[in-house]
């Protein structure tokens, strides 16, 4: 059993690293036309579940002993031509555990920059976060989430 929120910092910043971004252990849909994505270690399950493409829906989790003990819900969408998923991708790989949620605060590289921004901690959270391509905004998306007692 974990008891130390760091130890759960750094499982989800690993699971993170190893499905949707990773383009990793996709898995079959736990729902009609659902996306989703399993990782886990030890006692630790993380599962990603997404619906859409160009305009999404989805959960984050993490059960411990099959127990919920954390979560985070987002919806993005394509707001303009120029996005790019493979973009995404990395950025997210980047997930550190000093702003586990998404992607770094800033990255740039060539065309593309993405930004997120994060209030609250890993107990209770909401951010949002943008991609811009030749400084257009051509993808936006918002996530709330923390514990689950």
């Amino acid at each position: 059993m974990i008891t130390s929120q760091d130890q759960l910092i750094s499982f989800l910043c690993e699971a993170k690293q190893y499905t949707y971004a990773g383009k990793e252990n996709k898995v079959t849909g736990s729902r009609p036309n659902a996306h989703d994505y399993v990782y886990e270690k030890d006692d630790l399950k993380y599962i990603d579940t997404c619906l859409g493409n160009e305009q999404i829906v989805g959960e984050e989790a993490i059960w411990n002993d099959n127990q919920p003990v954390w979560g985070m819900n987002y919806t993005g969408r394509v707001v303009a031509e120029g996005f790019d998923s493979t973009f995404l991708k990395e950025a997210l790989r980047r997930v550190k555990e000093d702003l586990p949620y998404r992607g770094p605060r800033f990255l740039e590289l060539g065309e593309y920059t993405y930004k997120c921004r994060v209030e609250g901690d890993f107990d209770w959270f909401v951010g949002c976060e943008k991609i811009l391509y030749k400084g257009k905004k051509v993808y936006e998306a918002m996530f709330q989430g923390g514990i689950i007692k």
